[in-house]
This record gives structure tokens, sequence and C-alpha cells, in this order.
């Protein structure tokens, strides 16, 4: 938990991450610094983009909503789907019944693009997550002008004033933001970003290891306002009924969805699980 002065919350001194979080985090900050020259282009060209429907409704309805990512590798798994049919595997999902797509675009370890991402929403008409190492503004251009709703944000990742702005311009931009958190701390700074997605990784980013009593302890911590997404760790219908009973709004589910070979059935089986409100 965060330190207290008086009755104002004082978050300790960020460290920059480890681990392949950290790879992947200063990686992201070298990208974004050699689109720097385009972003005058890339302003227009996120202004001027089509509408696209709201991630954040699409998360809040009776039952839990299924975020279905579309990935051909991670630094956990190495390879999943290599030859991964991007707009076939998005229309399978929304088939299926997906409240939201997650499109991995880190080009590197996870093998993704803003191609990906602009397949997937000339595939569907759902709301569209870009899942990837934000950093800058100009990352957040790019998402916009590309078709996407969202985007993820990882606490871990940035200190809490850059996460703080990074949020404000997506909101800004008609990007809503899924706020990914680990621990209380954490936790605390998401709930004061206004309209923020809590998502709640039970994957240490610096480890790798997957760790589900992070979500039986944060969860509960939510306001019932607020949605929460149960992030890694899903590879069943068993599985979402265990985020429902924890009170999770959504899941969001990766690998075992990319790796299946029927997209659709592995996505219809997950969905339809009744909701339980929180608080």
């Amino acid at each position: 938990m965060p330190e207290t002065q008086g009755n104002a919350a004082v978050e300790t001194a960020w460290t920059f991450p480890l681990g392949p979080l950290g790879e992947l985090t200063a990686a992201a900050e070298l990208r974004a610094q050699a689109l720097a020259s385009g972003g005058a282009e890339l302003e227009r060209a996120a202004k001027t983009a089509g509408a696209v429907p709201s991630f954040a409704a699409a998360l809040r309805g009776s039952t839990v909503a299924v975020i279905a990512e579309l990935k051909r590798r991670s630094p956990s798994k190495g390879a999943i789907n290599e030859t991964l049919d991007i707009p076939a595997r998005a229309a399978e999902y929304a088939a299926a019944g997906a409240a939201a797509l997650s499109v991995l675009t880190e080009p590197v370890r996870f093998g993704g693009s803003l191609g990906d991402l602009r397949a997937a929403r000339a595939a569907v008409s759902i709301p569209l997550l870009r899942k990837d190492f934000i950093v800058h503004r100009v990352q957040l251009l790019e998402a916009r002008a590309a078709g996407a709703s969202a985007i993820l944000i990882i606490a871990r990742a940035l200190p809490a004033e850059r996460r703080s702005a990074l949020a404000a311009d997506a909101r800004e931009l008609g990007l809503d933001v899924l706020l990914e958190v680990r621990d209380e701390r954490e936790l605390e700074h998401a709930l004061r970003v206004d309209h923020a997605v809590i998502g709640i990784n039970n994957r240490n980013l610096e480890t790798l290891v997957i760790d589900d009593a992070v979500s039986a302890r944060l969860l509960p911590l939510v306001p019932a306002g607020r949605t929460a997404v149960y992030e890694s760790g899903i590879a069943s219908r068993a599985d979402v009924e265990r985020a429902a009973a924890l009170g999770a709004d959504a899941v969001l589910v990766g690998s075992s969805l990319s790796s299946s070979q029927d997209g659709r059935s592995a996505a219809a089986n997950l969905v339809g699980v009744a909701r339980r409100v929180r608080g």
C-alpha cells in the first residue's frame, strides 16, 4: 500500500521495470521516438478517423464479457499461431459472441503490427483494443487512426504522472483506456484515473509467472461502478466462472484462443457466464 502523509496517499518512487516488461518498454520507447517526426501527419489521421464503438460500454452486460485476443507469439509461450489469419479469426470471435477483441501490435516478441489492427477493424464492427507497450502519445494517434476503440496502459511500465497524462490524451482522442495493475498501490492510482477500465493481470510481466491470487485479492477492491477485467490464466469455461465468482465484469483471453484450431467454437465456449455484481 502507499505511504501516507496526512490524508493524502503518496506513491513510492517508481523504478524502471525489469525482465521482459523492461525490455519491451525500452523497445517501445525507441519505436515511439522513431515515429515522432511523423506526429503531425498522425494527428491529422487520428482526428479524421471514423467513429468506433465504445470498448468500455461493451464490457457492461449481464454476462461476463469476453475480450478475445489475436496474437501470434508471446514471451511466455513462444510461438502460438504464427500463421494466424487476423481477419478470419476476428470474424470467428465476433460471430461467437466476443464483446471486444484485443489485437497485439508489438512487432518482435508478439509478432504483431498495426496492419493487424487495421485488418481486424475491416473484418468486424465490435470494439478493438490495441494491446502494446504504450509509452507515448504518438502511439495513441497510431491506434486511433488504425481503428482502435481502446488502448492498454500497463501501470508497472510507467510512472504515475505519465500514466495519467496518457490516459487523458487517450480520452481526448476518443479512446477508452484499459489500465492494467497488479497490486494495491497501482490499483489505488488507477481508480483515480477517471473512466479507465481496470485490468487485473495475474501474470507478472517482469517474471512471466501467473498467480491467480492477484485477482482474488484485488477484484473485491474495485468499486461496483468501475469495470474490472480479469487477465491471464483463462483457458476454459470453468476459468470464466471462477473469474465471475470473484466479481470480474470481463475476461481477456489470449493464448488459449489464438492457439485453437476452431476460433469460433473456442470463443463460444467462454461466453454467456452470468456476471456477479461486486459489492
